[in-house]
């Protein structure tokens, strides 16, 4: 009779065993494989195509995140903008920004205020926020860039007619940043 409890005692404790490792091993998540996934979706795929076809001088910057648009004195009001993404960045032959592009999405009827909330971030900073709701026609683009570039160059060449009133170091090629918004 012993010699069946004493089987009994260990066949209970190799269960209980199995059991705890089992637990144990379930604990710890396992990671999947990684993948490959598309860097744009079709809509901001064309709207790129089309802003480096209308824009060829400019820079084109994706995904761009906000922290490394904007920044703050203090971690709290960073971190109302820590994971939000401009869709789309404009950079000057001076790598200056000129215009901050984002799409809406149309699937994402929720993000609408989310939206307004980005736009509203970006434009206090002084951006100059453009929000498409689809994929912006290339009449749109040479409407919203290139009629405004005309204009600007007009200012610029007014503006570099006048004297300045200190003109230390006339000599000297001056880098102009101009904030739009």
């Amino acid at each position: 009779m012993m010699i069946y409890i004493l089987i009994a005692s260990l066949l209970l404790l190799c269960v209980l065993m199995m059991a705890w490792k089992s637990l144990e091993s379930n604990t710890k998540q396992q990671d999947s494989a990684l993948k490959q996934r598309a860097i744009f979706n079709i809509n901001q795929q064309l709207t790129y195509t089309r802003l480096t076809g209308i824009l060829p001088k400019s820079t084109v910057l994706a995904h761009v995140s906000f922290d490394a648009l904007l920044t703050t004195k203090y971690s709290r009001t960073r971190y109302k903008y820590r994971n939000m993404v401009a869709d789309f960045v404009l950079l000057d032959e001076h790598h200056q920004v000129t215009a901050i592009i984002a799409l809406d999405d149309p699937l994402a009827l929720k993000h609408l205020k989310n939206a307004q909330y980005q736009d509203a971030l970006l434009a206090m900073a002084g951006y100059r926020v453009i929000r498409y709701e689809d994929v912006p026609e290339y009449y749109q683009l040479r409407q919203d860039f290139l009629l405004e570039q005309s204009s600007h160059l007009v200012l610029d060449s007014q503006a570099e007619d006048t004297p300045k009133k200190y003109s230390f170091y006339p000599e000297l090629e001056r880098k102009k940043i101009r904030i739009v918004g």
